[in-house]
């Protein structure tokens, strides 16, 4: 039988398990974060806190597996201890359960998320673009066509992620019956809209078709799996932090840099003015965010991951229109977890498909309108 953590046995399951003895049960707070796994977050009597997590069960007692891939990470890192200065940069894993898919934490209390942070603050200061840039181009250029990297990750990671993009083409063009039960009524206009676009279905395909596996992946980089240094202006150390790779896997580098570049875009569509009275360009130009804010910030990461990383241009000279494609492809995800989550598709909805059309279509001519006037993007996108 599935042991299932609650706020009840979390003490008696630390204590079992030898993280903490010298602790009374009375002495720890114990908050319930709401997530998509079980959260727990104990604070100690020193201060100290610990964040355990188990995946959620289904109704045969069976979780996904996701934390597994988040374990073999850290696994990875010790069995090739010349990669052990990334560990600065990614989560604090004290203890892995694989039986009840339950992990434990140091909580980063001196971090927050950045999408927290820019919400909140509107400060999209380039020196945090370019530790972004740097720490994911060291990530891509540290295991980039290294077989024994590979073995190990394809061997033990779930590299059936590397397959998302195929996936959710399928999942777009074979609308099954069960679909009406699960999506509202103009949520089907988004499945509707795209199978209308017979560009944007081939663009979608032939990118499927160019992913490229050749290092180590986070697969799933949105701004809200990034934690920013609370002090970040008077530290000397590394200021971000990049959390939850339960989806890493032996990927392609496009995608981790198109997902993350779609993030901040979506900052952008997610901040219009949405009228009927309006037009698309009308509610673009209103945005509470504007795309002229944040493209130093885009420019900046890309530009110093290209720096950090450039044997992915000599390489693959159609590096940088793959990552543009890629940017699409995650606003197509993000409209697919709007209607999933939100249950709905509206005007919003229909500005995202219409960036993302144009970003998977034309993704040269998308350059200058994501980066802006940036010489060094705008030089790697005229000899790819």
């Amino acid at each position: 039988m599935t042991f299932l953590l609650n706020s009840h046995n979390v003490f008696d399951y630390l204590t079992k398990h030898h993280l903490y003895t010298q602790i009374e049960k009375d002495q720890i707070e114990i908050e319930l974060k709401a997530a998509k796994n079980f959260n727990l977050l104990l604070t100690l009597p020193n201060n100290q806190k610990l964040l355990v997590k188990q995946e959620r069960h289904n109704h045969e007692g069976k979780a996904s597996g996701e934390f597994l891939s988040e374990w073999r990470i850290q696994e990875f890192l010790q069995k090739f201890p010349e990669l052990n200065h990334l560990q600065l940069s990614l989560p604090q894993v004290l203890h892995f359960d694989a039986e009840n898919s339950i992990m434990v934490f140091k909580y980063l209390d001196d971090y927050q998320d950045l999408i927290e942070f820019y919400s909140n603050e509107q400060n999209f200061s380039v020196e945090i673009a370019v530790s972004i840039g740097t720490f994911l181009a060291t990530i891509h250029r540290h295991t980039f066509n290294n077989q024994e990297y590979q073995d190990f990750l394809v061997d033990n990671l779930d590299n059936s992620r590397t397959e998302q993009v195929k996936t959710t083409i399928r999942g777009l063009e074979r609308i099954e019956p069960e679909i009406f039960g699960l999506i509202p009524a103009d949520g089907l206009r988004f499945f509707s809209l795209y199978q209308r676009y017979e560009s944007l279905e081939a663009s979608l395909n032939n990118l499927g078709n160019a992913v490229i596996p050749c290092c180590l992946t986070h697969n799933d980089l949105k701004l809200n799996n990034i934690l920013i240094y609370k002090n970040w202006q008077q530290s000397n150390n590394s200021i971000i932090r990049l959390i939850d790779w339960e989806r890493s896997a032996w990927g392609d580098p496009a995608f981790d840099l198109g997902t993350l570049i779609s993030s901040y875009v979506q900052l952008w569509l997610g901040s219009l003015a949405i009228s009927k009275s309006l037009s698309l360009e009308e509610s673009l130009g209103l945005a509470m965010t504007p795309l002229e804010k944040l493209q130093p910030s885009i420019a900046t990461l890309t530009q110093v991951y290209l720096q950090t990383f450039p044997q992915i241009l000599e390489q693959h000279p159609d590096f940088l229109l793959r990552v543009m494609q890629f940017t699409g492809f995650g606003l197509i995800q993000g409209i697919q977890g709007m209607i999933q989550y939100q249950k709905s598709f509206g005007n919003a909805g229909i500005a995202m498909l219409q960036v993302a059309k144009t970003l998977l279509c034309r993704p040269e001519q998308s350059i200058p309108i994501i980066f802006g006037t940036s010489e060094l993007i705008q030089k790697t996108a005229l000899t790819a």
